[in-house]
């Protein structure tokens, strides 16, 4: 905790000449139900109108001052012409109202679980319903603009960050984000997802570069951005501090114009991450509307100079302060004036939202739930009465209350409990902690032990140096499985942990960082009051050394190179057929689920035509319970290099025992494609894909094929340049093809005995590779540039 501490106080000295928040104590409103008072709020394109006539009153000094903050987490407000300023603040899991920069004084709010939690529910409307939750909250406190999600892909699990983001796979991330996004902005408050893009570690993270393919961007780093925007089109968006293929993000117009704006249709305006900016008027011209926090007028000033110069344009000046002003006016429009909320009911969302994301790793001889005629049960590790339920870093949020798993076990339980902490906060265990926790595991018929990662051990400003649990914590673990067989490791993390003791315990639950309620949460997954259902967002690596970015994360140098491309998470394990500790979308349940009779509407298709895929899913055990079901494509002759499998669709539904659904998902375009970097946009290949349904992307007993033709005729325009096996893309070029290496072998003969047939295709895979243009030399002379020339252009008359 300690290096927590003095990484705050880093922050808040650094920040100490902005400005302050103008609101003195931060208080919260007595609970009380309420109506919504919400003022009537125009439509989109009303909104837009509005600020494009109060933009044509502004002088330019008015214009420049709105693109950047007036305090840490403010808009400036323009009194003459009655636009008001709104509060932005840090909140992917919930609200942290607070005073300028100091992290540890914020109001009180209801703290859900992070992320990595959340995501591992695999629930688009349990993450809906967060997000409405969250959104009331913000309401109370007079906030418009809530700071999250974040959504960028966990390209390592050592990622300082990766407790705050979703996932390794960009469809569960940016359905997971939508769902978020939706639930906060349908209560009148606005979100920024973050952090736009490619910002995947936090070691020099504001003058790290990110090189990518444009390949990979499209497929693996765009895509959650992508999905939310289309889905759920937040209000506003967050570059982050990195560059991107040498162009910081804040001034990168490729990706805050071309991309965010004209090919996805994002309507809201782009802020920067905490001090982003580099160069603001170049920001200005790449579509950067908003600098937080305020500049003191710094960067105001350059805006003025540049405009006056003309290097900057007034028309795209208020094209920006356009798109940024009918944010604020709906903003502040629908803010509804007296909400309030019921504490107590916020923290039982929270709880039951916590126990949906719980992960059941393992359970031998179904030693969970607990039984009813347990006698003793020993409670070891000082998580379980000082959870550990949030990540580090500013989106650390200030409980309403926090629920501890010692507490609420005692409640529901009749068993004699003992408790022993085992180790300290830092993780540390001693002879004397270890003696007191080794004794109590001898005297009890089962064992509960609360492990993970300290806060020291994973945050914001920092990227982890390995992935494993605190020495205490194992030493711990092992030592108590040596005397007890019948051991539970419960772990509160933010990202994947090694575990070496994981053969030697009967079960392992994964609770992630499960909010202020997460004790409460876990007490009712080991109590059987629910069912886990959670499922892994992340693949959990046997060793470091297996994960793709083992080599270079973060990177030692400035240019962080993405030479992994698209093979991140589960697609990298399974191109590398790596077995994982625990794979991408594994959990386990109290009962039991039986795939079968999986069916398409076609096994033929174009690639543009509707295809629905349904499967039958039953619930053959003795509980009720939930299963999330996966659908995977897997494409057969991929003419690039693709993953194995690409999770596409997902849905968790409820099963009563016995019960049996059908889940039908439908397929598009880019359920098929990859993106070609030589047409720069999305493409199918003519062939057949596998259609692969199941419980994890490694337990995928369904399969289907289906033939998709492409709809795209591809016009292959060939040169001097291209390679011979080109030529054989086109039916002219193929005989120009076959007519080169005819030369080559001397005949016009079809080749018949084996010998002349191996010297054929000798000779084939010999030249194939070869430019058309070294056959001038290459020929002696029977080849000439005229000639080639002639031929090219038939070639090219397909």
């Amino acid at each position: 905790m300690k290096k927590i501490n003095i990484l705050f106080f880093a922050i808040c000295i650094s920040f100490q000449t902005f400005s302050q928040t103008k609101e003195g104590k931060i208080t919260s409103k007595k609970i009380s139900s309420q109506k919504s008072t919400a003022k009537i709020i125009l439509d989109e394109k009303g909104y837009q109108e509005k600020a494009k006539s109060l933009v044509n009153k502004m002088t330019l000094e008015e214009k420049a001052s709105l693109c950047s903050g007036g305090t840490a987490w403010t808009t400036k407000p323009i009194e003459r012409l009655s636009i008001p300023e709104i509060f932005m603040t840090d909140g992917p899991h919930g609200l942290r109202k607070a005073v300028g920069f100091d992290f540890l004084n914020s109001v009180p709010a209801t703290c859900f679980p992070t992320a990595s939690a959340i995501a591992s529910s695999w629930d688009v409307n349990l993450a809906q319903k967060m997000g409405e939750t969250i959104a009331i909250e913000c309401q109370t406190n007079n906030v418009q603009i809530l700071l999250g999600p974040g959504v960028n892909m966990k390209r390592s699990p050592l990622g300082g960050r990766n407790f705050e983001y979703f996932s390794e796979d960009p469809v569960l991330a940016g359905k997971i984000a939508s769902g978020f996004i939706n639930g906060v902005q349908s209560q009148g408050v606005g979100t920024s997802m973050k952090h736009f893009a490619a910002n995947s570690q936090e070691n020099e993270r504001m003058i790290s570069n990110s090189v990518i393919d444009e390949r990979t961007l499209n497929e693996i780093y765009f895509p959650a951005f992508e999905i939310a925007v289309k889905n759920a089109q937040p209000w506003t968006i967050m570059c982050s501090y990195n560059k991107l293929n040498g162009i910081y993000t804040s001034e990168n117009e490729y990706l805050l114009n071309e991309i965010l704006k004209k090919k996805w249709g994002f309507k809201g305006f782009v802020v920067s991450d905490w001090s982003a900016v580099n160069n603001r008027v170049m920001g200005v011209n790449a579509g950067l509307h908003l600098e937080m926090p305020s500049s003191g007028g710094y960067n105001d000033a350059k805006i003025i100079e540049s405009v006056k110069k003309g290097t900057l344009s007034e028309t795209k000046l208020n094209e920006i302060v356009t798109d940024l002003l009918a944010v604020i006016l709906k903003a502040k429009d629908s803010y509804k004036a007296g909400t309030t909320y019921d504490k107590q009911k916020h923290n039982d969302i929270a709880r039951k939202t916590s126990s949906e994301c719980i992960v059941l790793l393992k359970n031998d001889n179904a030693i969970l739930p607990l039984k009813k005629d347990i006698k003793t049960i020993a409670i070891i590790g000082e998580f379980a009465k000082k959870p550990r339920f949030q990540g580090a870093g500013s989106s650390q949020v200030k409980p309403n209350q926090i629920v501890n798993a010692f507490d609420e076990l005692k409640k529901t339980t009749t068993a004699n409990f003992s408790y022993a902490a085992g180790y300290d906060v830092n993780g540390k265990t001693t002879e004397t902690l270890l003696t007191e926790a080794i004794s109590n595991a001898k005297n009890a018929q089962t064992v509960i032990v609360f492990a993970g990662l300290p806060d020291s051990y994973e945050s914001e400003g920092f990227d982890r140096t390995n992935i494993n649990m605190p020495d205490g914590h194992n030493k711990l673990i092992e030592e108590i499985a040596k005397v007890n067989k019948n051991v539970i490791v419960v772990l509160m993390n933010g990202s994947a942990v090694l575990m070496p003791w994981k053969n030697n315990v009967s079960a392992i639950v994964e609770a992630y960082l499960g909010g202020q309620a997460g004790g409460g949460a876990v007490t009712d997954v080991l109590t059987g009051k629910v069912n886990p259902s959670g499922k892994l967002s992340e693949t959990f690596p046997e060793t470091l050394d297996d994960t793709p970015t083992a080599l270079d994360f973060p990177s030692k140098t400035v240019d962080a190179s993405y030479g992994e491309g698209v093979y991140i998470g589960y697609r990298y394990y399974d191109k590398k057929k790596i077995e994982p500790n625990f794979p991408f979308g594994f959990g386990l349940s109290y009962t039991a689920f039986a795939y079968s009779d999986i069916k398409s509407n076609t096994t033929s298709a174009n690639d543009n035509d509707a295809i629905s895929i349904t499967v039958k899913v039953k619930n053959t055990g003795k509980v009720d319970g939930k299963e999330i079901i996966q659908l995977y494509v897997h494409e057969q002759n991929a003419i690039v290099s693709r993953p194995e499998n690409e999770l596409k669709h997902f849905e968790k539904i409820d099963l009563k025992v016995g019960e049996e659904k059908a889940v039908t998902f439908n397929l598009s375009y880019r359920d098929f494609a990859f993106f070609d970097v030589n047409t720069h946009d999305w493409k199918v290949n003519s062939g057949k894909f596998d259609i692969r349904v199941g419980g994890s992307s490694r337990n995928l007993p369904l399969q289907q094929t289906i033939d998709i033709k492409s709809s795209k005729i591809e016009k292959v325009v060939l040169t001097l340049d291209s390679m011979l096996k080109e030529f054989k893309k086109s039916p002219k070029g193929l005989v120009i093809h076959n007519q080169m290496l005819q030369m080559f072998r001397g005949d016009n003969k079809t080749p018949e005995t084996e010998e002349e047939k191996k010297a054929a295709e000798f000779l084939e895979l010999f030249f194939g590779d070869t430019p058309v243009s070294k056959f001038i030399l290459l020929s002696g002379g029977k080849f000439t540039e005229e000639s080639l020339i002639k031929m090219v252009g038939e070639a090219n008359q397909n």
